[in-house]
């Protein structure tokens, strides 16, 4: 009987993400031993003794000890990212022939979700930078764009925190063919794999065609904003036929990014808005989510005694994207010169939603019908449904999405908006509506 050959666990891995992972591991354990050393500071200050340079840190042979550790980890990491580094460029051609498996890139995507902005600044090769793409290719405008019979609509699809395009594709089972070695026998349906993609459905009903944002979801909102103003100027310069239309389908924190650039767009007297006719919010916290609010509360609590208070630094490890959906912050004046860590009340800039572009929103909520306790603490999971609906309590925080443009998805958590067929559906309702409209002003 023939055997099945294990499976490698080092086919998920590249020989950029070691040298990631070397210098991940290296920056813990400095942060450890400032944790280590504040802790023991915050002991020895409870009993009279002085600090050294700061107030977080010991003197004297303790402190001696903890800039001993610090300075081994220091020269140790340094060494193994000298010699990963070499050979990093010695497996690049076996890593460029062999593309990421959806394991490694939604651990790489949560890992950019949740630490994001520090990768970024330390130029960590596990750092994700912006892309559009084209079935799983990124587009590269420097040779001809892989875009086969490329339609003059474009559909832009924008994935939400700790994820990657590819998870916009869900794997479902549907009834198939009788299969008589099911335990059940011939007369038991068999279960086929299919894959439910809002991309896919709209672009074979509506003609599009589907490009997927990729991008780095630990930086600020607004970063991301400028970065996708910018790509999607080159995207109009060279689209290999005339761009007639652009429409964006965008989950959670991409709905955020997608306004941001639109307003950093429109600030820069950039092109591409002029083509801009859809936008539709998926699950988008337009106010903020509940979950980030109440880290900020973890924050505050951590920091209000001196023995908690070097904790708080591991709180404080999550990124700028992060926190920025404490409030739903899409411009760079909601956080810049600001403590993002700091409790503080909603002090965004008022962002209304863009003329002249036809806003769609759908929410979600696990409850089965709506009630006070559901919108406000239930929603799908994460987002709250006023939130997802741009419902805010003081009126000039209100996004005035029409009375039409407005969906709830009952039963359905935040995630599975990414994939549900009801609302594809209600997409394509809206979108096929719209495009008559069009049509019929054109004609």
């Amino acid at each position: 009987m023939s055997k099945i050959a294990p499976k490698n666990p080092l086919r998920h891995v590249r020989a950029s993400d070691l040298r990631g992972v070397a210098q991940l591991a290296t920056q813990a354990t400095l942060g450890i031993s400032h944790i280590a050393e504040g802790v023991h500071q915050s002991v020895w200050r409870s009993l009279g003794a002085p600090a050294g340079k700061t107030a977080e840190q010991t003197r004297g042979l303790t402190g001696l000890i903890y800039q001993s550790v610090r300075a081994v980890t220091q020269l140790v990491g340094k060494g193994l990212d000298v010699a990963l580094g070499k050979l990093q460029p010695l497996l690049a051609a076996v890593d460029d022939e062999a593309p990421g498996t959806p394991e490694r890139e939604a651990v790489l995507a949560a890992l950019n979700g949740v630490l994001g902005d520090r990768l970024a600044a330390s130029h960590s090769p596990l750092a994700t930078p912006m892309t559009l793409r084209y079935r799983d290719v990124a587009l590269n405008w420097q040779t001809v764009a892989p875009i086969p019979a490329a339609s003059g609509k474009v559909l832009l699809l924008i994935h939400g925190l700790c994820m990657n395009d590819l998870q916009w594709r869900t794997q479902v089972k549907a009834p198939g063919q009788a299969n008589p070695s099911d335990p059940g026998g011939a007369s038991e349906a068999a279960s086929e794999v299919q894959l439910l993609d809002h991309g896919t459905a709209l672009a074979q009903a509506l003609g599009y065609s589907p490009i997927y944002l990729r991008y780095n979801t630990g930086l600020h909102t607004s970063q991301n904003g400028h970065e996708l103003a910018a790509q999607l100027e080159q995207l109009l310069a060279h689209w290999p036929v005339a761009l007639e239309e652009i429409t964006v389908v965008a989950h959670s924190m991409g709905g955020l990014v997608t306004r941001s650039a639109l307003y950093y767009a429109q600030q820069g007297g950039l092109r591409w808005p002029r083509y801009l006719k859809n936008i539709v919010f998926l699950g988008t916290p337009h106010d903020g989510a509940p979950l980030e609010r109440a880290g900020n509360w973890v924050d505050v609590i951590l920091g209000s005694t001196p023995y908690s208070r070097p904790f708080a630094k591991l709180g404080q490890l999550r990124s700028a994207g992060i926190t920025d959906l404490r409030y739903g912050h899409v411009l760079d004046a909601d956080w810049q010169g600001q403590d993002r860590f700091r409790r503080q009340l909603d002090r965004r800039q008022l962002l209304p939603l863009p003329e002249a572009v036809a806003c769609y929103s759908v929410a979600a909520t696990t409850a089965a019908k709506r009630s006070a306790l559901s919108d406000r603490l239930l929603g799908d999971g994460l987002v709250p449904l006023n939130s997802a609906l741009g419902q805010h309590d003081d009126p000039q925080r209100r996004l005035a999405f029409a009375k039409g443009a407005q969906w709830i998805a009952y039963r359905t958590n935040h995630l599975a908006l990414l994939s549900s067929p009801a609302v594809t559906q209600q997409m394509l309702q809206w979108l096929t509506k719209q495009a008559k409209s069009a049509h019929d002003d054109g004609a």
